[in-house]
């Protein structure tokens, strides 16, 4: 059983609301997308409302991937640059797997749907993300084909105490 990936689907109530279960389920469990658990889905509905503001906007865009029985099962928002010596590369943001389907390839399937997703950008030629560290994933966005092209030592504060580098990884995407 795989995921069916959709690039820019229409934004539906039962859309926003699986975005924002899979984000809040993501962020309980530990995922780094911008929250430290515990978080409910009113902490996470404003920022899922910025997102949605730049897809209406048509700075952003949005790839979901739905499990066999059609929930949100993944995603990843790709933010469109406007300044006009950087419209050549874009942002992967937000890039999540349910707790429930980890482990089973789908991060790697999402980081593949994304990177198609990003060549059907008109003038796309690379990808830039970044990762908190301390959690293993640069290793997973290495395997995927990214490389490590900066670090911030202690840019993210988890907690009093707690600081993780920032990490900037980048993935050229070659013409076909």
């Amino acid at each position: 059983m795989s995921l069916t990936f959709t690039f820019d689907p229409a934004v539906t109530p039962d859309l926003r609301d699986g975005v924002l279960d899979l984000w809040t389920d993501v962020s309980n469990a530990g995922g780094s997308v911008g929250f430290v658990p515990p978080v409910t889905r009113e902490d996470v509905r404003p920022e899922l409302v910025k997102h949605l503001v730049g897809m209406a906007e048509g700075r952003t865009r949005l790839l979901v991937g739905h499990d066999a029985d059609g929930r949100v099962a993944a995603t990843a928002f790709l933010a469109l640059n406007s300044h006009r010596l950087m419209r050549h590369w874009l942002w992967l943001y937000t890039v999540m797997v349910h707790p429930r389907h980890q482990g089973r390839g789908y991060g790697r399937d999402l980081m593949a749907a994304a990177a198609d997703a990003a060549r059907a950008c008109d003038g796309v030629e690379a990808i830039r993300l970044t990762c908190r560290g301390g959690l293993g994933l640069e290793r997973f966005y290495e395997s995927c084909g990214y490389k490590e092209v900066g670090r911030v030592p202690g840019a993210i504060r988890v907690a009093p105490g707690d600081d993780r580098d920032d990490v900037f990884m980048l993935l050229p995407l070659p013409l076909a």
